[in-house]
């Protein structure tokens, strides 16, 4: 049986309408004056850090800690604001996967493994009343490099297990490459679902355990682990 289940947050549990694209726009022009260069940037599947390192370095500016905290304080603000503004969507069949794991005779822990800073992902999932659903998670704030964040989250969730978890017992949802590549770091099984950032047949190339257009397309095999 599955004992821990990691979601990706944006284009696999819900759509933002790009309320995360535009605050991060917003703070490299209001904050840090600069916008050139931001069309290069590729959203799905990075790490926050890393999208805001490349973007200093566009610029030739300092990736300083205090630069990384001006930005994030910043995000916060705008993004909390984006959302109030924008028509949050969660994805197909995410509350009805969510319902089913809990229904469980053996629950598995439910947890995040995103790119997003924490206060980034508690925004995003308190707007749809999804934040309070998982109670642990690996995030950007825990290091920039995406298969590092899965090994924390990894962690974290094997503490609330309370025992050693085989790698057939972890679960990675998530809809792009990089959510695959980085489940396979961490030695989890993979479902890939094609409501974010990549087609099925991108997906299909990358071989995950289990593919599927949406969580509502349902199948036994995603929680028992066959």
């Amino acid at each position: 049986m599955i004992r821990l289940v990691l979601f990706d947050i944006d284009g696999t549990l819900i759509r933002t309408g790009g309320a995360g694209v535009r605050a991060f726009a917003q703070v490299f022009a209001e904050v840090f004056h600069a916008t050139d260069h931001f069309e290069r940037l590729s959203f799905p599947g990075r790490t926050d850090y890393s999208l805001v390192r490349e973007f200093f370095s566009y610029h030739g500016m300092s990736p300083s800690a205090e630069h990384f905290a001006l930005f994030f304080r910043e995000y916060a603000v705008r993004l909390e604001m984006n959302l109030r503004q924008k028509e949050i969507t969660v994805c197909p069949g995410v509350r009805e996967f969510i319902g089913r794991a809990r229904a469980l005779a053996q629950t598995p822990v439910l947890g995040l493994l995103t790119g997003n800073v924490r206060i980034g992902a508690e925004l995003k999932l308190k707007r749809v009343g999804l934040w309070d659903s998982f109670v642990t998670g690996g995030f950007a704030d825990d290091h920039e490099e995406r298969d590092r964040i899965a090994a924390v989250a990894r962690e974290r969730g094997r503490a609330l297990v309370g025992m050693d978890l085989r790698d057939q017992e972890v679960l990675v949802v998530g809809d792009t490459p990089l959510d695959i590549r980085c489940a396979r770091a961490i030695g989890a099984r993979v479902l890939a679902v094609g409501t974010g950032g990549a087609s099925m047949e991108e997906l299909e190339q990358h071989r995950p355990d289990y593919l599927a257009r949406d969580l509502s397309v349902f199948d036994e095999r995603w929680l028992n682990g066959k």
